[in-house]
């Protein structure tokens, strides 16, 4: 009986008018030809960033890494271009060799999406930049908010959870599933979207491309 009320609560937050904590910051960019709209934030680990910008019904995520290669002692982001690279491989010697070789470049930037496509979190799509050459340009403004934009291609890939992660999951993987949908519409912070590494399975057979244009963020740093 208790688990069936925590999880009716769950889905009466989920449909209320329960919204992000407001802030300032604008996130915009076409997914495939529809447009994506958001209020982005911001998370910091050592000298990298991750700009993360979330949605839910259904649940979404684009995230940005950001890594200034001429960082100072804060990690401060530098304005001007970063190479926009391959998600999973990204600090490689070779894409290191042409920031430096090039000089054009202060950095580099990784794009990474997830869409679930199937509720609730049973199916996703995910979507990671590669070495294509792509750039997104980054302004720093005198009150150390940035601005970035950029376009791009993504290599897509299709997700299903595994069946013994919903078996063996049960009841509990819902609830759980629901506490996290909560907590991005709660704080606009991702929870636990990420298939990679959390009970789901690469589909093998299905992969296509997802397309990014004119994106456009403000995100306050400070």
């Amino acid at each position: 009986m208790k688990s069936f009320l925590t999880f009716s609560f769950l889905l009466f937050l989920l449909n209320s008018s329960f919204g992000q904590i407001a802030n300032d910051n604008t996130f915009s960019v076409g997914i495939d030809g529809k447009d994506f709209v958001t209020q982005p934030r911001r998370i910091r680990i050592g000298s990298y960033w991750w700009i993360t910008a979330n949605a839910i019904k259904p649940d979404k995520s684009l995230r940005i890494w950001l890594y200034n290669w001429n960082r100072d002692k804060d990690a401060s982001i530098e304005p001007g271009t970063y190479l926009v690279v391959d998600a999973d491989k990204p600090d490689t010697k070779e894409n290191k060799k042409k920031v430096e070789d090039l000089g054009k470049y202060k950095g580099l930037a990784i794009i990474k999406y997830v869409e679930e496509i199937r509720e609730p979190r049973m199916e996703y799509h995910v979507g990671k930049s590669q070495n294509n050459d792509e750039a997104m340009e980054v302004k720093v403004n005198a009150d150390g908010s940035i601005e970035a934009t950029f376009s791009g291609t993504l290599v897509g890939s299709y997700w299903k959870e595994k069946a013994t992660a919903t078996v063996f999951g049960g009841f509990g993987r819902i609830v759980g599933k629901m506490e996290d949908k909560a907590k991005t519409s709660a704080t606009g912070y991702d929870s636990d979207i990420d298939p990679e590494g959390n009970g789901y399975k690469k589909q093998s057979d299905k992969s296509d491309k997802i397309v990014l244009t004119n994106g456009k963020l403000k995100l306050k740093m400070k």
